[in-house]
């Protein structure tokens, strides 16, 4: 698997995760890796992006402020540090490699790994 997440869980609303995707293969060779997430019944939502070139950022205007995407070239890691988590939060989340579509003005996902859960109870 070359986008391996992994850090989900339970967690009580206002309290935090911390996620970690390891990249492998070919998945090396893309400039951003990020995460998007799917909750049950609902649209696939992009949550954030990391540029492995700049450190550049992206991030869903529902997370911004809450969550912070970081990467360690040298481990080909990335993490998605989660505070002040809401219910709303609850989804699957999927490490992914992120491409900026210029023509519909935001970021899709062209590659994807299993996903891990993550559940926030109010």
């Amino acid at each position: 698997v070359q986008l391996q997440a992994s850090g989900g869980g339970l967690v009580q609303s206002g309290g935090s995760l911390r996620l970690s995707c390891a990249t492998s293969g070919f998945t090396l060779d893309y400039n951003e890796i990020g995460w998007f997430r799917q909750a049950p019944g609902k649209e696939r939502e992009g949550v954030a992006c990391i540029s492995k070139s700049d450190g550049s950022t992206y991030y869903g205007d529902s997370v911004k402020g809450r969550f912070t995407i970081s990467r360690d070239n040298a481990k080909n890691t990335v993490d998605l540090q989660m505070n002040s988590l809401k219910p709303e939060d609850t989804a699957r989340y999927y490490c992914a490699a992120c491409r900026y579509d210029h023509y519909g003005g935001r970021y899709e996902f062209d590659y994807w790994g299993q996903g891990t859960l993550v559940t926030v109870s109010s």
